[in-house]
């Protein structure tokens, strides 16, 4: 039911009231399912919302399908798209509730104990009948709609086995007025108990939801625009893309943009999860939601509403936050018949009582006890609550992870293969020698001829040298009459010179003779993954000096691999560098293996064949050319640096360009999934040990009212010990 949508498939959002397990879920999803045009449907008992695939300009039949099912809906508000938190729960129901249970609850508790504290009936019945009938009518109210659907959930559990008990209590009173015992207190003590975990429960899922919160308070409501030399502050919906807005020291930056004017530095550690500053500069890009920290900005904007990185990342996390984990599918079927059997069961419990005890009074609080101890709400609450919890923590970490699927498929990875460039190295090629054929007097003129040459272009390697001339202090000439020769190099003229820059192919065919120094240089410049070019002048015969550069390895990539290898993954390296650059940097970084010379369209046929072995793939990329392998990988992992082609590719994007990300995203995978699986086994075992229990007489309703209440609050207790999750 909840399959991944078509690109322009049209999403319908609402808000869901009523919904108290799993049960309720099921029933919603059907009734949603049954509306005309709807392809797809998922519904959160964690979030209180559901997403509709489908139907588009139908939202009117969606609200009354989930009415006609007996729950409240509307359209998603905008203070709900924006996450904003709902009131808090009111603590007055149950507070109440307690108040007017006690004095039987001590009554009952002191004659257990071999005293003799009888509260006289109707007192007893006095103090019941508010919490059965105005305490507790939510129960009444919300089965009843539920039955009336054709559908049974927690609330009817809840009404019939109260009823019971105080119907009981009720006939024993006006039948028996010298009874030993009336069971007033059993009915009123578990609606007490349900209230209080309702609420408990309703505040720890307020919890669980404060990542999304966190991110949505990132957006300022108003920007200060910059129009003809005027500043003015207006709503952040009337900046336009080209507008200039001004940023003070201490303000969010209202937009995504480019600094025209201004240093300063940005705190983007709740975007991307960098605890340090990043130095701004003119040039440099800014992403809106960061704190300006000490300079006054010029920004110019670049991208406003849905189209900044924010709005980007908020999208992500709400649509993983709101799909369903592919072993939710399987507690879904065993949820839609789970009451019904639970129906039964205490239907036999109290026949079976009835005929081999012929205690009635005995078969009532024995059914009673199996009605109150199966209610399925941790089942509902035991996979959303982790996911949210395990993608929110994620995202404030810097690891946005697209929907439920991946994030559970991610826990299974055994393998991880990394492109090279731009991944696990730097993208900026350096320069990492020059060698002149004779002394350093010659070797500062020649780089001064390289940086001439060069000077004006936009290729990678002209500005690693122009940078390194730069640095060095080797002013640039000017050359003239330069022509690029392709695969080869350049050429230009330089004081009436010409000289040639490029290749040993180059060398060769101009009949330039390499001197035997520079040659073994050369050669192991070359074996160390390096790429050489060379410089001589068109009238000599022998070159002048040679260049190798390289692009340099991140500093986290070595620790990155040795955190993969260190939980058992198989790291593998797939570049179309050649063997010599492939192999250098897979041994500096300690890869497992490399795979060289392949090509883009190749890359996705690397990952088909790691599969093929049996290994759950990912694979970590962050360039156009890395699209075909990211989306044909178990789980794509994108680099946020890379570009938003393989963004939209990936199952996982990283917002920092740190590999060592890579393990941290499989590491709350994993610890995402065992929450679930953790949960999952509590919110059975609940049930399992206590139905039992329960029909055969060895669980009092009230202890069973009590489990049943905290059950709940344990599985979301324990989804919430992953906001202590750190890298």
């Amino acid at each position: 039911m909840n399959g991944k949508p078509s690109i322009d498939a049209a999403v319908t959002t609402l808000a869901v009231s009523g919904m108290t397990c799993a049960s309720c879920v099921a029933h919603i999803e059907k009734a949603l399912m049954a509306v005309p045009g709807v392809t797809s449907v998922s519904v959160n008992l964690a979030t209180e919302k559901a997403t509709v695939t489908g139907a588009a300009g139908s939202d009117a039949a969606l609200v009354a399908a989930v009415v006609a099912s007996g729950y409240g809906a509307q359209l998603e508000t905008p203070a709900q798209a924006r996450g904003e938190a709902p009131p808090p729960a009111d603590w007055r129901p149950w507070v109440l509730a307690s108040l007017l249970s006690l004095p039987m609850v001590v009554a009952m508790l002191v004659d257990l104990s071999g005293g003799h504290l009888m509260l006289p009936g109707l007192l007893q019945l006095a103090l019941a009948t508010p919490v059965q009938f105005w305490l507790g009518a939510r129960f009444y109210v919300a089965g009843w709609r539920a039955l009336r659907a054709g559908s049974a959930n927690m609330d009817v559990l809840v009404a019939l086995g109260t009823s019971a008990g105080y119907g009981l209590s009720v006939y024993q009173l006006l039948a028996m007025p010298d009874a030993a015992h009336l069971y007033f207190e059993t009915s009123a003590a578990v609606i007490s108990l349900v209230l209080l975990g309702k609420w408990l429960e309703a505040r720890a899922k307020q919890r669980t939801g404060e990542a999304i919160r966190a991110l949505h308070r990132l957006r300022p409501e108003t920007a200060r625009r910059r129009r003809n030399g005027q500043d003015e502050e207006v709503a952040i919906e009337a900046v336009a893309v080209g507008d200039q807005v001004v940023v003070r020291p201490g303000e969010r930056l209202p937009v995504d943009g480019t600094v025209l004017e201004g240093d300063s530095h940005a705190d983007e550690s709740l975007l991307t999860g960098e605890s340090r500053p990043v130095p701004k500069a003119p040039g440099d890009r800014v992403t809106g939601g960061a704190i300006n920290a000490e300079g006054l900005l010029l920004v110019r904007t670049d991208a406003v509403g849905a189209e900044t990185a924010l709005a980007r990342i908020i999208h992500l996390v709400e649509s993983a936050q709101a799909a369903k984990a592919p072993i939710q599918k399987t507690v879904d079927r065993i949820s839609a018949v789970f009451v019904p059997a639970v129906l039964a069961l205490a239907v036999l419990t109290f026949l079976g009582w009835w005929w081999l005890a012929a205690d009635v009074t005995q078969a009532v609080i024995n059914a009673v006890a199996v009605l109150v101890i199966a209610c399925p709400c941790a089942l509902g609450l035991a996979t959303p609550t982790a996911l949210i919890a395990g993608t929110g923590v994620a995202a404030g970490r810097g690891i946005l992870i697209k929907d439920a699927e991946a994030l559970e498929q991610a826990h299974r990875i055994g393998a991880v293969a990394f492109d090279k460039t731009g991944t696990l190295t730097e993208a900026s090629f350096r320069l990492l020698a020059f060698e002149a054929a004779a002394d350093n007097a010659d070797a500062d003129a020649a780089m001064r001829i390289a940086a001439a040459l060069q000077a004006g272009s936009e290729h990678p390697l002209a500005r690693a040298l122009l940078q390194a001339a730069s640095e060095r202090g080797a002013a640039a000439g000017r050359a003239e009459s330069v022509q690029a020769l392709p695969g080869r190099g350049l050429t230009g003229c330089i004081d009436g010179r010409r000289y040639w820059l490029g290749s040993a192919r180059l060398m060769r065919e101009q009949g330039v003779r390499l001197p035997d120094a520079l040659a073994l240089a050369a050669e192991r410049h070359a074996d160390a993954g390096r790429t050489v070019s060379w410089l001589a002048e068109a009238d000599g015969s022998t070159a002048l000096a040679l260049m190798a550069f390289g692009d340099r390895v991140r500093d986290s990539a070595p620790s990155a691999v040795a955190k993969l290898r260190a939980l058992g993954i198989t790291t593998v390296m797939i570049t179309g560098d050649g063997r010599g650059a492939a192999q250098a940097a897979a041994a500096e970084l300690g890869i497992d293996t490399v795979r060289y010379e392949v090509l883009p369209a190749d890359k996705a046929a690397q990952i088909a064949a790691l599969k093929a072995q049996g290994h759950v793939v990912a694979m970590v990329g962050d360039g156009i050319n890395d699209a075909p392998a990211l989306a044909s990988a178990d789980v794509g992992i994108a680099m946020g640096s890379g570009t938003d082609v393989a963004m939209h590719a990936a199952d996982i994007t990283l917002m920092r360009a740190d590999p060592a990300l890579v393990a941290d995203a499989i590491d709350i995978s994993r610890r995402t999934y065992r929450k679930i699986l953790q949960n999952l086994f509590w919110a059975f075992a609940y049930n399992v040990v206590g139905i039992p229990l329960a029909a055969f007489g060895l669980l009092s309703p009230v202890v069973a009212g009590a489990a049943m209440a905290f059950s709940s609050v344990s599985v979301v207790g324990n989804a919430l010990l992953l906001k202590r999750w750190k890298p």
